[in-house]
């Protein structure tokens, strides 16, 4: 027994001795290729301001905190040399609070141009992406020398990108006529749909998903009816009820839906609560308190439309479990990625951080992203990506073991479209500077 004792206890030391080597043998690679990396950085040392303008108060606050961590988080993750950030800057986020509105948001990117921030970014609201489209082209057309680019991360308006494109506005979201060309080519394959309702906010963004969802209806399945419209104010409404209501007494198997932040998650939150059982065919079922709304009475019942999921794998699955356990919170804005990788690549291709040179090497850029080769197409500034509709339901311990929300529930792949077929023409006609 002593002999064996001794045994095990040489092989334990052997192990931890092999185990130790094994470490340090990662650590030397690790560093090797940290060095490599920061050899070809050609930006190593600088640092990169990119302003965060969105809500932090106000019934929208909880999507723009996320949002906010998303960005910090990844700035943190990519910043200096390594595979994610081949122009090796140092990203650090000014984060400013614009209370959902375009005023505000005006005051917002003027203290950012003031304190030297050459990089913006927003995405809840399309009225707010509006107006600060329209207000950095002006300050670009102004101040030769001191442009600023506007990396949108979620405003999906598709105007932006067509009659009011802008040659300083670049999209790292689909945009809605790319969402619903994808949920409706699914939902034509869908026969238990046959009366739809339409329930929007009031602003551009709403009523784009409503004229694009009858547009695309009427093409793909003629035969669906539509029952019943409304529009309702933004971020306002605090009991849908009698929205729910309407939806019930017009005999709607199905609902389709632009809503998001509270004003989905208080929508659902009636629909369950007023025993609606017909379907929801949605864009942001994933984003903040709309997954605790729906909890397990929703299940099969609600759809998304988005460009990444949680069951992708790869890096983006690690971080996503990385950032729920550091924040209790799911991440859901993907395009926070993209806007990293891609500013990091046209850095490193112009060899600069001046707005000027980087808008030029962001047109057309190509980069592998965790959704696969995406393209920031140069005739409009549209990114070029896949889009996947995923439904609620229950984790299987398998294959679905992400937990939004710590619900025991998930949003679970059942479709995915590659990008040329949620890909839409634009009617942009860009105007670039001399």
């Amino acid at each position: 027994m002593k002999f064996a004792f001794k045994t095990l206890a040489v092989a334990a030391m052997v192990g931890l001795a092999l185990t130790s080597v094994a470490q340090a043998q990662n650590a030397r690679q690790a560093k090797r290729e940290q060095a490599a990396a920061a050899s070809n950085a050609p930006l190593a040392g600088q640092t990169v301001k990119i302003a965060w303008i969105d809500p932090l108060s106000g019934l929208m606050a909880p999507v723009g905190s996320n949002q906010v961590k998303g960005f910090q988080f990844f700035a943190e993750k990519f910043s200096g040399p390594n595979k994610y950030n081949p122009a090796g800057v140092k990203w650090e986020v000014v984060a400013l609070d614009n209370k959902l509105s375009p005023a505000e948001s005006l005051t917002a990117l003027q203290s950012a141009i003031d304190q030297g921030v050459r990089y913006i970014t927003q995405g809840n609201g399309s009225s707010v992406a509006g107006a600060l489209i329209e207000a950095v082209a002006r300050h670009n057309a102004r101040n030769p020398g001191k442009e600023v680019i506007f990396l949108n991360h979620s405003a999906v308006d598709p105007d932006f990108t067509n009659s009011k494109c802008n040659y300083w506005h670049f999209r790292f979201d689909a945009d809605t006529s790319m969402k619903m060309e994808a949920l409706t080519t699914f939902m034509k394959d869908q026969p238990d749909i046959k009366k739809v309702y339409l329930l929007n906010q009031n602003y551009s963004h709403g009523h784009q998903v409503a004229k694009y969802a009858k547009e695309l209806l009427a093409r793909k399945r003629p035969d669906i009816q539509l029952v019943g419209e409304d529009l309702h104010p933004l971020a306002q409404v605090r009991d849908f009820a009698p929205y729910i209501a309407k939806i019930k007494a017009s005999g709607a198997d199905t609902v389709i839906t632009g809503n998001w932040g509270s004003d989905l998650a208080l929508l659902v939150k009636a629909a369950v609560e007023g025993g609606y059982t017909g379907k929801f065919y949605t864009y942001y079922a994933g984003v903040t308190g709309t997954p605790t709304a729906l909890g397990a009475q929703a299940e099969g019942k609600v759809y998304q439309v988005s460009y990444n999921h949680y069951h992708m794998g790869g890096d983006l699955q690690k971080w996503q479990e990385e950032f729920q356990k550091k924040f209790n919170a799911d991440f859901y804005t993907g395009s926070v990625i993209h806007i990293y990788r891609a500013l990091s690549e046209a850095m490193a291709k112009a060899k600069s951080t001046d707005p000027i040179k980087v808008a030029k090497e962001l047109e057309g850029l190509k980069f592998t992203s965790y959704n696969g080769e995406v393209e920031m197409r140069k005739t409009d500034h549209q990114l070029q990506q896949p889009l996947y509709i995923t439904r609620w339901q229950k984790l299987d311990g398998k294959n679905l073991t992400y937990s939004v929300e710590n619900t025991g529930m998930t949003l679970a792949l059942v479709k995915e479209f590659p990008a040329y077929v949620s890909s839409t023409p634009t009617s942009c006609a860009m105007q670039r500077p001399n």
